[in-house]
Order: structure tokens, then sequence, then C-alpha cells
């Protein structure tokens, strides 16, 4: 569980340098992962889609693309970042604190949160909001970092700590930014404790899909 004020503070510092640095960071992989989440979603065919914590709206721009006659609002707590987004060319942005969201229940077929649920004060609570607004029926998508496990281990452990904070230092002025998200993805829950944390707060069908040797994860599920 995460400082909101924390979190807040530290996204609005790196917004500028966000995007470059994540694609550095992950050699590209991030791009990859979220055309995944597009055509998930496409498979879906909804008709109103929101995008949680979106960022600088690397997902929302992924998802107007591949569903370009849904309604997508992108929301974000962090008006720097959503400041980006809009540039970028999101259509649709709301400053939204994804704790306590200022939407009427049942507004949206799916709703996608990407490397944001993460940074949130309470997952669970996080969780039950978010169903609130999705549609009975509807879905609910998470990408998120995640643990591998075997051999990846200990090398990614290493990256994660060691070397990521200091890239990302220096692509941004702030390493204690990324040593704080480095630190996040280690406490975070993955695989089958993030399938149960999700099956806890009332959602069902649930799947985890594992990205780049479990690097990273796609968690699916049904309001």
């Amino acid at each position: 569980m995460q400082d909101p004020n924390f979190v807040k503070d530290a996204f609005s510092k790196i917004a500028d340098r966000y995007v470059v640095t994540n694609h550095v960071l992950s050699l590209g992989t991030d791009i990859l992962w979220r055309k995944k989440v597009g055509c998930i979603v496409k498979k879906w065919a909804p008709n109103d889609i929101l995008d949680v914590a979106t960022g600088t709206g690397d997902l929302a721009l992924e998802l107007q693309k591949v569903c370009p006659d849904a309604n997508l609002i992108a929301s974000d707590f962090c008006p720097e970042m959503l400041a980006h987004a809009a540039k970028r060319g999101v259509k649709q942005t709301q400053v939204v604190d994804a704790m306590n969201m200022p939407f009427e229940d049942n507004t949206c077929d799916v709703l996608t949160v990407a490397f944001g649920l993460r940074n949130m004060a309470n997952y669970a609570g996080a969780l039950t909001e978010m169903r609130r607004v999705i549609r009975e029926g509807g879905h609910l998508l998470v990408l998120d970092f995640s643990t591998p496990q075997g051999i990846l281990g200990k090398p990614y452990n290493f990256y994660l700590n060691q070397v990521l904070p200091k890239i990302a230092g220096v692509l941004t002025g702030e390493e204690g930014a990324y040593s704080y998200l480095a630190g996040s993805i280690g406490d975070f829950p993955s695989g089958e404790a993030m399938c149960k944390l999700i099956a806890d707060q009332g959602y069902r069908d649930i799947s985890c899909i594992p990205l780049s040797g479990g690097i990273a994860s796609i968690y699916i599920a049904t309001a």
C-alpha cells in the first residue's frame, strides 16, 4: 500500500521524461505489452472504456487506435501526467482519484489500469471501487509488473533495485522516485496472489497472462 501524497509528488516530478524513460528501461518491451492489452480489449468490442491511472496516456492511445468507436475516458490523479496525455493525443482526460471516482455505478464496459494499481493507497479498496463502475458482465484488465520465478528471479531483482534507479536517475534527475517504484514492484502481489485479491473483491472468471518470463502480467476478470 502506498502513500498517495508521495506518489503524486513523485510522478509530477518525472512527468516530462516519463514516457522516454519507461521505453529505455524496458528496452521497448512495454510497448508490446500494451499492444497485447489492445488486442484483448478490441475483442470485447466495448462501447465505454475507462482507463484508470492513465499517466501520460500510453495505454489510452493504444485503446483509442484499436477501439476507435468506443467512448474512452483516461483518468489519473496527477494533472501533470494528464497534461502530457492530452498533448500526445488522448481525446478525453479527467483528473480522478481512483479510490473515490466521481462516476456513477455501471459506467463502463471495460476498465483498464496499467502500472497504476501498484501505486494506490489500498489495492482491495481500489479494486472494489473499480468494480462499482464496471457494468455487470463487463471486464477488468490490470497490466502491471510482477515477480519472475526461477532463473530470472535473481538477475531481475538486481536490475530492478540496483541498475534501474541509477539509469532512471540519469534520465530524469529523480533517482529517488524510481527507487520507490522498484521497491513497490517487489511488494506488489502477483500471479496467484493477485488473482486471489481480485476474486476477494467479487470478480469472477479471473485469469493471469504472464509476459516476458513473468516480468509483467495481465490480469483479466469479469465484474
